[in-house]
């Protein structure tokens, strides 16, 4: 007969196995999604989209960046149905694959002087394959860690899915960097862009070995037993969470502070038609610092969350990174690569993580057990779906030559963060709310006595039920 402490042992054990999963399955899938994201900025436009108007070629390229995006809500209703119905790890893996095939095979793409227009045509196909995808890694990977975590500890351990997309991140910048540093330009050019999507490879056979000895969550596994689980938790999550719904749509355009920092910073910096003329390689390490330090900061900000709630560091991390990217962006425009640095690292690397670090468990604790994965993925990917067209938008409404394009840039970018803060400040605070009671529109926070009691003796080893808490 087991005893109380094997049931804790075994139940910690399970977080940590989920915590692994979600963090290295995010890191790897997010290193393919990173990847075509750097190429689109840095060598897209001259193989993809030769122009004689390189103003043409740069929005061109930065487009198919979106494209992805928008394929994310298609994937959101298909892959959140499946993570309610057929269960958490599943859909995780199916991410997975089709993450890692449709990046490989833009590794074996012809270019655009080889095969003519196929060649951008192919790139947008599997560009949408890309997108389609990654549709259900977060909200998937949140709500399974988040269902497996100790009471108290929701924001600490959730945290660590984003942990895994800024390494993903990292480890997407540190295979171009040494490419873009010691290959000949001619060279990387033809062949050497290529080689960090054929690495997708091994990003697939590691992936798949460590997600299948996740197990379900218990909360989920008890709904299968019971014979509750939904047969389409999509109506479920649009009859009753709508409103929350919407709240997570406006606080998802917090995604326009990436955008800004790793796909229209990076043209506007490198480009030959912008003029400022940042070599590829030494700004490929603004991002790569900016994530270094995110990996520190990410635990803490989701630890801290558990103790002051989620709301408080994701308004700050977005009104506060919103106004740095005024000064982002013009480091840049005055070449000033220092500086340009320093205003990365506040940005992307410290004050926006107060976002970051929190919507993996601020998104699913809006939302029951029925329906948590797809009303998350379907709210999240419509709102980074209205960002992904904002490289495009930037580059034409600041195409090279204008001025003021980062006090232009700055304004649309401080204003959208403004509706992410108000939309958090209309939600309700969910930290002290029980897990079986998440999402309930009568469900009450626990005591902060007996909540702030209860997560210490979780601090200390003790496994606390949620049930029992």
């Amino acid at each position: 007969m087991a005893t109380i402490n094997d049931r804790d042992a075994h139940g910690n054990r399970q977080t940590k196995k989920a915590t692994a999963s979600g963090w290295i399955g995010s890191a790897l899938e997010y290193y393919d999604f990173f990847i075509y994201a750097t190429a689109a900025s840095l060598i897209f436009p001259q193989i993809f989209f030769p122009s004689t108007d390189p103003k043409v070629a740069i929005v061109a390229s930065l487009a198919t960046y979106g494209v992805g995006y928008v394929a994310r809500p298609i994937g959101a209703f298909f892959l959140g149905h499946w993570g309610d119905t057929h269960g958490r790890k599943t859909v995780l893996v199916l991410c997975m694959f089709l993450m890692g095939f449709s990046t490989m095979a833009v590794g074996l793409l012809p270019t655009y002087h080889q095969v003519g227009v196929l060649a951008p045509v192919l790139l947008v196909v599997l560009r949408l394959i890309q997108g389609f995808a990654v549709a259900g890694e977060i909200s998937g990977a949140s709500s399974m860690i988040l269902e497996h975590a100790p009471f108290g500890r929701r924001g600490y351990y959730a945290s660590f899915t984003l942990q895994g997309v800024q390494a993903g991140q990292i480890l997407a910048a540190a295979v171009f960097l040494p490419l873009a540093y010691y290959m000949p330009s001619d060279a990387f050019n033809a062949w050497g862009w290529r080689i960090p999507f054929l690495l997708s490879a091994i990003v697939l056979v590691a992936g798949f070995v460590i997600r299948r000895e996740v197990s379900e969550p218990p909360v989920f596994a008890k709904e299968a037993k019971a014979g509750d689980v939904p047969r389409s938790p999509i109506v479920e999550a649009f009859k009753y969470s709508w409103k929350d719904m919407i709240r997570v749509v406006c606080v998802a355009l917090m995604n326009v502070i990436p955008v800004v920092a790793t796909i229209f910073g990076a043209a506007y910096a490198v480009q030959p038609a912008y003029g400022i003329g940042f070599d590829k390689s030494i700004y490929l390490w603004i991002p790569v610092a900016g994530n270094i330090i995110a990996v520190l900061v990410i635990p803490i900000v989701g630890n801290l969350s558990d103790k002051i709630g989620r709301k408080p560091p994701i308004i700050v991390g977005a009104l506060g990174s919103g106004l740095l990217s005024f000064a982002y962006l013009y480091a840049i425009s005055i070449h000033n690569v220092p500086l340009a640095i320093v205003s990365s690292l506040l940005m992307w690397g410290i004050v926006y993580q107060g976002y970051n670090a929190v919507f993996p468990s601020f998104y699913p604790e809006m939302f029951p057990t029925r329906s948590r994965v797809s009303a998350m993925a379907i709210a999240q990917n419509v709102g980074t779906a209205f960002t992904a067209l904002l490289p495009a938008l930037f580059a034409t409404v600041a195409p090279p030559g204008s001025a003021n394009i980062p006090l232009t840039i700055g304004a649309i970018t401080f204003g959208v963060t403004i509706i992410a803060a108000v939309a958090a400040w209309s939600a309700r605070e969910t930290h002290r709310i029980r897990l079986s009671e998440l999402g309930e529109p009568g469900a009450v926070p626990m005591d902060k006595g007996d909540y702030d009691r209860l997560r210490a003796e979780a601090m200390g080893g003790t496994r606390v039920a949620e049930a029992s808490a």
